[in-house]
């Protein structure tokens, strides 16, 4: 399927061509012609580096100390979780081999038309989610910083803040996959300026020496590192969009080189930034994370660095809202790429509102990372499971054909392993989980330990390799075509 020109050429890393840095995407989720690729697998590390170079880090590092455990558990517990991206990174590997986006990669998976049920979950509302919860962060700061310029405080400021910065992330979306390359390699830059300074003021002021008033023992503990790393995991496992990202680069290109990028890219600012709110939360009263770096900030450099929240979100965004476009049209939605952004922008913008306006911030961030990973681990395994069984051998030509008999019709258009590991997974994942909107049975028996996503990716992986063993759904001599 198209929906777009398909006589215009569109290669986002070629200068000469309609699409490319400054331009406007016209491609959807159609096959990218091997003479329209280009780059290397080292762009990515900018790509990916750009919007983990985040604010939101700073406030899930703190939250990590607000939860009583020590700076050495909290440092720990940010390294291990991060360790997660590798998985985005391998996914991202599928991206060139197939030509197409993730969401048509996902077929393999699902089928024609149980894809189509997963992506609604997985690549609307959840991306809306995602939108959601990024731009309450930069809606926060961007809010504060309109305070500072004599702005009232009011609905009707905080709604304006949050539009602005909406409709900015949406222009990142629309121009698409070129300039997100060439402008993120700019930002990655400097943002990490801008950041590694904040970093400086914190380091000036860490409690080395932090200890909790009440030490966590036994269960205790254990409730804390398991809450703990579920939020740091959350945020890599929602990333399996990677192979939009990837798929301009040639079909020859190193997996390796490009999970390796991948990841690095995203580890490392994830990382560093993440333990950096952990360091803040030794001193400062992170439970308003905002006013407490701005306390340490000096005057001049508090609105560079609400500047720098609000670019920072708009990255983030940008890459979501961009994939949640194909994912729309992927499900089979006749609209052209630029709308599709559209409609996923304004679903985003209203979670916002609400997000803002009515609920807790804080409370917002915890509960939907915590929420999520029931869908996205699960999601996340069966994706690597399923590149691990074809050894990357995807053919975008047979993924793009939506036939009834065609090569992933499977069983009245669904790959019933794909769909039972994600079920079979979600469900014993929902039943590890501990949020303060649902604890899981298992969870609450075991003194509320959070253990949903080793427990659900571990199921859905398992079960889909079982049952593609039974059903014989992957051939193991499957080659390519084209």
């Amino acid at each position: 399927m198209t929906t777009t020109n398909p006589g215009s050429p569109a290669s986002s890393l070629d200068e000469h061509g309609p699409e490319r840095t400054g331009h406007v995407e016209t491609r959807g989720i159609d096959l990218v012609p091997a003479d329209e690729r280009g780059g290397r697998p080292r762009q990515l590390f900018a790509v990916w580096a750009a919007p983990n170079v985040s604010y939101l880090s700073f406030v899930v590092g703190a939250t990590l100390i607000l939860m009583g455990l020590t700076l050495p558990q909290a440092l720990g517990v940010v390294l291990t979780g991060n360790l997660l991206w590798i998985c985005t990174g391998a996914v991202a590997a599928s991206g060139p081999a197939a030509g197409t986006s993730g969401s048509v990669i996902s077929r393999a998976m699902y089928g024609v038309v149980g894809n189509k049920v997963v992506l609604v979950l997985t690549g609307w509302l959840i991306a809306a989610a995602y939108l959601a919860l990024n731009w309450s962060a930069a809606s926060v700061a961007g809010i504060g910083l309109a305070g500072r310029f004599g702005l009232p405080d009011s609905s009707a400021v905080d709604a304006t803040v949050i539009c602005l910065i909406a409709a900015g992330t949406l222009l990142i979306a629309i121009f698409g996959h070129a300039t997100i390359v060439r402008l993120y390699t700019a930002l990655s830059v400097l943002l990490t300026v801008v950041f590694i300074v904040v970093t400086g003021y914190v380091l000036a002021g860490t409690d080395w020496s932090y200890a909790p008033a009440e030490p966590l023992k036994g269960p205790a503990l254990a409730v804390a590192l398991g809450t703990g790393f579920t939020i740091i995991a959350s945020t890599p496992l929602s990333y399996s969009n990677s192979p939009d990202l990837a798929r301009y680069l040639p079909r020859d290109s190193s997996p390796v080189a490009i999970a390796g990028w991948t990841a690095l890219g995203a580890y490392l600012p994830s990382s560093v930034f993440t333990m950096v709110g952990a360091l803040a939360a030794t001193s400062l009263d992170m439970s308003d994370p905002e006013a407490a770096l701005e306390s340490i900030l000096p005057s001049w450099f508090i609105p560079v660095f609400v500047l720098a929240v609000v670019v920072n979100t708009m990255t983030n965004n940008g890459m979501t809202a961009y994939s949640a476009s194909l994912s729309i049209q992927s499900v089979g939605v006749r609209l052209a790429r630029i709308p599709a952004v559209l409609i996923i922008g304004v679903l985003g913008t209203v979670m916002t509102l609400y997000a803002i306006l009515v609920f807790d911030f804080l409370t917002s961030v915890n509960t939907m990372l915590q929420l999520v990973v029931v869908v996205t681990g699960p999601a996340m395994a069966v994706a690597v499971t399923d590149l691990v069984l074809r050894r990357n051998r995807y053919n975008g030509t047979d993924l793009l054909e939506q036939r009834r008999g065609g090569p992933f019709w499977y069983h009245r258009g669904v790959h019933w392993a794909g769909f039972l590991a994600i079920v079979v997974g979600g469900l014993t994942s929902a039943l590890w989980v501990n949020t303060s909107f649902w604890t899981g049975p298992i969870a609450r028996a075991l003194g509320d330990i959070d253990l949903a996503i080793p427990s659900g990716m571990l199921t859905a992986a398992a079960v889909y390799w079982a049952t593609t063993r039974v059903l014989r759904s992957i051939p193991r001599d499957r080659e390519p075509v084209g």
